[in-house]
């Protein structure tokens, strides 16, 4: 079964005791991922439009991408394995010798920051988003009670 990738935003990023819940998806269907402090913190402050004073890795990366004129074009989660998504950033490359594409492993985390600041869609392998969890109810009711459900 061939089914297409879907294309996903962010819900909300909410904390947690031990870092943060990304919440991705449509309106119709809600993925949940769990992300570190650090990584947490850079994603919020992309997402609310800061910079730090000085740059951060993120930053870094996307400095260097734009120096060596690559654009990130998109991002791909295409795996989930023992409870952890996989994903792979896509990088297109274009000069006087043509255009060059290269596909990166890389955490969903790192790239949801990386898709923020540069404005890169965010997909997900159809076969994945068919097999993973719907947390739509678990969402509506942190966004509705301003804080963590009740085991």
């Amino acid at each position: 079964m061939n089914t297409p990738p879907v294309q996903i935003q962010i819900k909300a990023l909410i904390p947690t005791p031990g870092g943060a819940a990304l919440f991705l998806g449509t309106e119709d269907k809600v993925m949940c991922v769990f992300i570190d402090t650090v990584v947490a913190g850079a994603l919020a402050m992309a997402m609310n439009g800061e910079s730090a004073p000085r740059p951060l890795t993120h930053d870094l990366m996307l400095s260097a991408f734009d120096g060596l004129g690559v654009k990130v074009t998109d991002v791909m989660i295409h795996d989930f394995q023992e409870d952890t998504y996989f994903a792979k950033l896509h990088l297109a490359q274009e000069n006087d010798l043509g255009r060059n594409f290269l596909e990166i492993d890389a955490r969903p985390s790192d790239c949801m920051v990386l898709s923020v600041r540069t404005g890169a869609p965010v997909y997900v392998d159809g076969e994945v988003w068919a097999q993973t969890e719907d947390m739509s109810e678990m969402f509506a009711k942190l966004q509705s009670e301003g804080g963590e459900p009740e085991d």
